[in-house]
């Protein structure tokens, strides 16, 4: 049984879709309760998994404690987890609402500590258990004008090759997975400027399918770049200094600043599950 967060649009649906059609039970969990609940029936009617909807707002505190009182209630253990939650803003510091700070943290870094750290030991003890931690390109390059977003992801970049090289040799395969600008809500929140300099955007279907032939190889490296040119700008910016990359990522993202009067952020959808 696989869990997957931020599961009811984009990459973490895509997962869901994907896992189901290899036969893996699931548990569904994002804010958006109707969507899972849709989803769900979707994935079962499709494919005779059970799909176990868990409505949950990551930002809150002891949120994975309380996910898993809840599934240790009903008895379910996980052999998978795919931490895709996260939102990103877009601005200068400054500008960003302090609580929208303290949110986008505790979704995107410390949500996925808590629950890899509550769940490790049991996709450890199955012998064949798989922990995806959805980074991104961002996490590469120091990002101004994404500052805590770029941050949070190089966090979750080094915590999952760390803990790569942790479980080497128990059976549990670990994988950062880093997409670059996809169609997904994510640019509903942090505004389409995030987007600026990509020249074409992901799909869901390219993300997922990259992450899921990686954990295939025999011997899967801790962390992939989605898409070929992705991994090539990863190699060039290596041979740059870390000035002339940090002023490269200003220069992109200043010009897309000019058109946001403020960091763009969608109540609706702000925790991007």
């Amino acid at each position: 049984m696989t869990l997957i967060t931020g599961a009811s649009a984009g990459i973490g649906a895509e997962f869901a879709r994907r896992l189901a059609r290899r036969g893996s039970h699931l548990v569904l969990v994002a804010r958006r309760e109707e969507r899972l609940h849709a989803l769900a029936a979707e994935l079962e009617a499709q494919h005779g998994i059970t799909a176990t909807v868990a409505a949950c707002d990551l930002s809150q505190p002891e949120a994975a404690g309380h996910l898993a009182d809840e599934l240790r209630g009903r008895g379910l253990r996980l052999t998978g987890l795919v931490n895709n939650a996260g939102f990103g803003t877009f601005g200068r510091f400054e500008g960003e609402d302090p609580e929208r700070i303290r949110t986008e943290i505790a979704v995107d870094v410390l949500a996925m500590v808590e629950l890899t750290r509550t769940f490790i030991e049991e996709l450890q003890a199955s012998g064949r258990g798989v922990l995806i931690n959805v980074a991104s390109m961002a996490a590469y390059t120091p990002v101004p004008n994404m500052a805590v977003y770029g941050a949070a992801k190089a966090f979750v970049l080094s915590f999952t090759e760390a803990l790569w090289q942790e479980n080497r040799r128990n059976g549990l395969r670990v994988l950062a997975l880093s997409p670059g600008a996809a169609q997904t809500e994510f640019f509903d929140i942090a505004g389409q400027e995030a987007a600026s300099g990509a020249q074409r955007l992901q799909t869901p279907q390219e993300v997922v399918a990259t992450a899921l032939n990686t954990l295939d190889r025999r011997n899967p490296p801790p962390s992939i770049a989605v898409g070929r040119m992705n991994r090539a700008m990863l190699a060039l910016t290596g041979l740059a200094s870390r000035r002339r990359s940090v002023m490269f990522m200003g220069a992109m993202t200043d010009r897309a600043a000019k058109t946001a009067c403020e960091p763009h952020v969608s109540e609706a959808l702000a925790l991007g599950c």
